[in-house]
């Protein structure tokens, strides 16, 4: 569970952006801008980040405040798992990213999976729909939904990509240093378990 000082600068700022979007009283919009600067100040004190930083990436969206999509691609081949190591940390992670307008969570799958990995892809079935806040990841500004999509490899060989440094196949049992911001332990042995049983049910949050 993420710490309660993050759920209530992600509220405050929810609440600041949708209100900035919404109202038109001049009196409320100061009061919104407020309440921004407020989240703003509650994440420089937990996190140490530069107040330009945080109001750039944490509080200059507009528009009704919504969560974002993380889509990962989970495929699997003779008993063991397709990871790419991130340049940006140098460790491992299923291939995936933010969902892109336009774009079906399957499509987004497809596309994050061939352009980290070099493989061809199709979705196969729904794993599961997790919310962060619920899981052992690093504290993170965004409120974000993670979606595990099963794809099967229809082609294509293993290439690095602009973000990615590697392409493997892991066993269960000998799994890498995980890029723990994009995916757990926990949640790539349940990825086993699907592998084991797909008829389960998707997880679900």
């Amino acid at each position: 569970m993420e710490p309660k000082w993050l759920t209530w600068a992600k509220q405050i700022q929810a609440i600041s952006q949708t209100g900035l979007a919404y109202g038109r009283d001049v009196y409320d919009i100061e009061r919104f801008e407020q309440l921004r600067d407020l989240s703003i100040t509650i994440m420089q004190e937990y996190t140490g980040m530069e107040t330009d930083t945080l109001r750039s990436l944490f509080a200059s969206e507009t528009g009704y405040a919504t969560p974002k999509v993380d889509v990962r691609g989970v495929i699997f081949r003779a008993g063991e798992i397709l990871l790419v190591r991130e340049k940006s940390d140098g460790t491992w992670a299923l291939p995936g990213g933010w969902a892109d307008i336009g774009l079906s969570p399957a499509e987004v799958a497809v596309k994050e999976v061939r352009e980290e990995s070099g493989f061809e892809v199709r979705a196969a079935g729904l794993i599961g729909i997790l919310d962060k806040k619920f899981h052992d990841h690093p504290p993170d500004a965004y409120h974000i939904y993670k979606i595990f999509i099963h794809c099967e490899i229809m082609g294509g060989e293993a290439l690095e990509g602009v973000e990615t440094s590697g392409v493997s196949f892991f066993e269960e049992g000998n799994l890498p240093p995980l890029s723990i911001s994009r995916n757990t332990e926990a949640q790539i042995k349940r990825c086993f378990n699907y592998y084991r049983d797909p008829g389960q049910k998707a997880w679900l949050d």
